[in-house]
């Protein structure tokens, strides 16, 4: 029923249960709204990371292949160059993978003696050669030795697990998505080089 003001001669409608409905909606689709936005956004970021991982193995092999494993100051900075920084640190917009997170792993290339058949095998840290000279004269004796450097294997594993690659979960940076999915491995193998050898240089013990 209409009420009329008779000062103005206006006819107000009268309140309804209505009132406030409009904010309710409103504050119920925003919500989903920007869980979408966001959602859509760390979705882009993590095909983003998983982009950038791969390119981060690669940049380690290139330059590891010329560095002795020995080296523990060269092989850190390789590791802080393939996450794009100068220092320890996280690599950009991909949180928690860091420097500590690139794994380099240098591998002999085994012949079965009944089969002949070449297979790639992981050389222990301890049974590697002491230098890149000594290396190089145990390659040139036996290319198939088992401590003869051959290739290097790089991947982004998780720090909590030394002795297998366990991938790296992802982290992410708007609190509204929790998609805690494991990163991949990116794992880059390259053939190794100079591992640091100059020539002319004596094997060392």
């Amino acid at each position: 029923m209409w009420a009329t003001n008779p000062s103005r001669g206006i006819r107000l409608r009268p309140r309804t249960s209505q009132a406030g409905t409009t904010a309710i909606e409103f504050a119920l689709l925003a919500g989903l709204f920007f869980t979408l936005v966001f959602g859509t956004i760390e979705v882009a970021r993590l095909m983003f990371v998983y982009n950038t991982l791969q390119e981060v193995t690669r940049r380690a092999a290139v330059a590891a292949v010329n560095v002795y494993p020995g080296d523990t100051t060269a092989i850190d900075k390789v590791k802080q160059d393939a996450v794009f920084r100068t220092s320890p640190g996280d690599l950009a917009l991909a949180p928690p993978v860091s420097d500590q997170n690139i794994r380099i792993e240098y591998l002999a290339l085994l012949r079965d003696t009944s089969s002949g058949a070449l297979s790639l095998s992981k050389i222990d840290q301890s049974a590697l050669p002491t230098c890149a000279a000594k290396n190089r004269q145990i390659c040139m004796q036996n290319p198939n030795a088992a401590n003869c450097i051959r290739f290097v294997q790089v991947s982004v594993c998780d720090t909590a697990d030394s002795s297998n690659c366990v991938p790296v979960k992802s982290q992410m940076l708007l609190p509204l998505v929790d998609l805690r999915l494991p990163l991949h491995k990116a794992t880059t193998i390259a053939t190794a080089e100079s591992l640091g050898y100059v020539a002319g240089t004596a094997p060392c013990p």
